[in-house]
């Protein structure tokens, strides 16, 4: 073998060992200014809400406002812990999207409505700010009908997609959505099953519309309906078992009133950790007919919590002509921790 053959052979071996020399260095921890040495990071799951009963006490206290019947009194009723209510208060619009009559939720254009919500949660925050608010978008569901439709039974639910488009909605303002249910003939054992597929998302809550149960099998609107006792529990438990079930946080359950009659039985509606349940004052007209009927019906019948409607265009039609003030709501006794306009 020539000497230049054999040099070209030494140097190809030589350049081998160099390179595996280097792969063996930078592979091996322990040598010295090669790699440094990193440390995993175990990714911790966010911390589970804890309830501090001394501030939820002192709040619901306060949401009395000095109420002297006591029968408004704190009743040692905690929630399961990170429940909405009253740590915050709740800005709803109402509405149907098929429907520019039905509520502001459907009336106007996307961002106009975006934009007027975000005003009248501007308005609260600054009316109360030690109460931080919660916006919801309010969506009839289930709609009562003049017609009994192929079901016979007077309702019509709104398709998976309208519901979509609604948590979609939501979502883009970091709000919680309830679905509003008007039974018609049919009943909340048939509608709310229907609707767990969104009930189990942590963000959605219940309204349920007395109204529009026809419990009697009159054509919806001709007489004003009514859930009793049972109905109402109904509800409050499925919304716990799902709670327990996929471990969620407290529900909210809306129940429209404006008449002595809507609601039955109140005193054997139970109150349970994991549901939150608000009385909605329903009715429109002027200010102080809507306080009278809020006293009358709301706040003679106490359950846990109190909702206010406001109607941008009903409200108007008696005199003075004029929407109550945030001012004259939160002197209302209890204050109302829900608030919905239509």
């Amino acid at each position: 073998m020539k000497a230049s053959r054999r040099f070209q052979i030494l140097l190809s071996f030589s350049l081998f060992i160099l390179i595996s020399g280097c792969g063996n260095a930078q592979s091996d921890p322990s040598a010295q200014g090669m790699v440094k040495k990193t440390e995993t990071k175990v990714m911790k799951p966010d911390p589970k809400p804890v309830l501090d009963s001394v501030a939820f006490k002192k709040k619901m206290m306060a949401m009395a406002n000095g109420d002297s019947s006591a029968k408004w009194r704190f009743k040692e009723h905690y929630p399961k812990p990170g429940a909405i209510l009253p740590m915050s208060r709740i800005i709803a619009y109402y509405g149907n999207l098929y429907s520019t009559r039905m509520g502001i939720l459907g009336e106007l254009p996307k961002p106009q409505m975006f934009a007027k919500l975000k005003g009248e949660v501007a308005a609260w925050e600054k009316a109360d700010p030690s109460t931080p608010v919660v916006p919801a978008l309010h969506y009839i569901v289930t709609t009562a009908q003049n017609d009994p439709g192929v079901s016979g039974k007077y309702r019509l639910r709104m398709p998976n997609a309208q519901i979509d488009k609604v948590m979609a909605m939501a979502e883009e303002i970091n709000a919680i959505v309830f679905l509003d249910i008007q039974v018609g003939l049919s009943s909340l054992r048939e509608e709310i099953p229907i609707l767990e597929k969104y009930l189990k998302h942590p963000r959605v809550h219940l309204g349920i519309d007395p109204e529009f149960s026809m419990k009697g099998g009159q054509k919806p609107g001709s007489v004003i309906g009514s859930f009793d006792a049972a109905d109402i529990n109904f509800a409050s438990q499925y919304l716990a078992d799902l709670v327990l079930k996929y471990d969620l946080p407290p529900k909210v359950l809306v129940i429209h009133r404006f008449t002595q009659g809507m609601v039955k039985d109140y005193k054997a509606i139970r109150i349970q950790p994991e549901v939150q349940l608000v009385v909605d004052m329903d009715g429109w007209g002027a200010p102080a007919r809507k306080i009278n009927t809020y006293k009358q019906f709301v706040f003679a019948e106490p359950l846990q919590f109190t909702g206010f409607k406001l109607f941008y265009k009903n409200d108007l039609k008696e005199p003075p002509h004029r929407m109550l003030t945030t001012k004259e709501l939160l002197a209302l006794k209890p204050a109302p921790m829900y608030i919905q306009y239509q």
